[in-house]
């Protein structure tokens, strides 16, 4: 179990031993670090020490539901002698929490994005491997069990092509970011994830009907395997969707994320008839089922699901997709206010 270090100073990485709980706290405690906290609180072989947020008055609402300690920053959760930490917070402040938590010895999951820079993410992959602490990036979605019954079908297959829809309403919460790195980044990993290799060529296509920063994405790729990807994702749809279409040369599978049906077309004939079925989906919880691979790995070593350095992949392809990138062909698009001029 780790031990309180003293304040300003690092201490040695000490994995816990199997009979004792991962003592893990969350920073940043609006609606995902929340949602982490819960989990965490639930967990066998998980201890939930504290969360920590500026609002201590939503920290500690969390914290009197949950029963654990409510500080007020990351700092402070560091001096409760941690093994690991979730890094909620938001996205421009990834970079600096992660690598407090990991000179302390600590072990971390930061949610996706992992920072809000290649550079940055990169610099919080060296840092935990010279640290030797577990780093996981919060790619959820890999963890969704309609998508993993769509990886399972398509194992060993030819696959040819992955389209996929992620659309919505504009959230309420005020992001500092676009649906390209809030919403698109999930489905680039999906597409990595799918086809076991790398993006190879990017044709993004985006604009910002409503909203300062880009609310419409229709993203082109290929992959150094040969398949071809599109996601379509926005902020105007007045209704979530989030479905998945792969199409190999013996089949074409449509996963629905939200219901978890997937479906399966096969068996194709001369007459152009096939056959269909539907495919077994566990029931599970993305998030617990995210949380107890993160606690795994702190345990034994082993690397996460998600490791840095595919979030920092991804991550670099999503700002590869954004206006004004060297990757993006589009004009710079119109800001909300002058569409409104525009429109009287």
């Amino acid at each position: 179990m780790a031990h309180t270090a003293a304040p300003g100073t690092e201490r040695a990485r000490v994995r816990p031993k199997d009979d004792q709980p991962v003592r893990i706290g969350v920073t940043g405690i609006g609606i995902m670090g929340s949602n982490h906290a819960r989990v965490l609180s639930q967990l066998p072989g998980a201890e939930l020490v504290a969360v920590a947020d500026p609002d201590q008055e939503q920290a500690q609402r969390v914290a009197n539901f949950l029963g654990c300690q409510a500080v007020g920053d990351h700092r402070a959760l560091l001096d409760l002698g941690l093994d690991a930490v979730v890094v909620a917070a938001p996205t421009h402040l990834h970079h600096p929490i992660a690598l407090d938590v990991i000179a302390a010895g600590c072990s971390v999951l930061v949610e996706k994005p992992v920072a809000s820079t290649v550079a940055e993410g990169r610099e919080i992959v060296a840092a935990a491997r010279e640290k030797g602490v577990t780093l996981m990036v919060g790619h959820v979605e890999r963890f969704n069990p309609a998508v993993r019954a769509v990886k399972e079908a398509i194992r060993d297959e030819n696959l040819l092509s992955i389209a996929i829809t992620r659309v919505g309403p504009f959230p309420p919460r005020m992001s500092n970011v676009g649906v390209v790195i809030d919403l698109a980044v999930h489905d680039i990993d999906l597409i990595r994830w799918f086809t076991g290799s790398d993006i190879l060529e990017v044709q993004p296509q985006t604009s910002a009907a409503i909203a300062e920063r880009e609310d419409i994405a229709l993203l082109q790729f290929r992959t150094t395997s040969g398949v071809l990807a599109h996601i379509n994702t926005n902020w105007l749809t007045p209704f979530k969707a989030r479905t998945v279409h792969v199409a190999t040369r013996k089949k074409y599978v449509i996963g629905d994320l939200l219901t978890r049906q997937v479906t399966e077309h096969f068996d194709y004939r001369p007459d152009g008839s096939y056959s269909t079925r539907h495919l077994p989906v566990a029931y599970a919880e993305p998030l617990r089922a995210e949380l107890e691979n993160f606690l795994s790995a702190v345990r034994t070593g082993r690397a996460p699901e998600v490791t840095g350095e595919e979030g920092v992949s991804s991550l670099e392809i999503a700002i590869s997709c954004l206006p004004g990138s060297a990757a993006a062909k589009t004009a710079p698009a119109e800001t909300a206010a002058e569409k409104r001029r525009a429109l009287g």
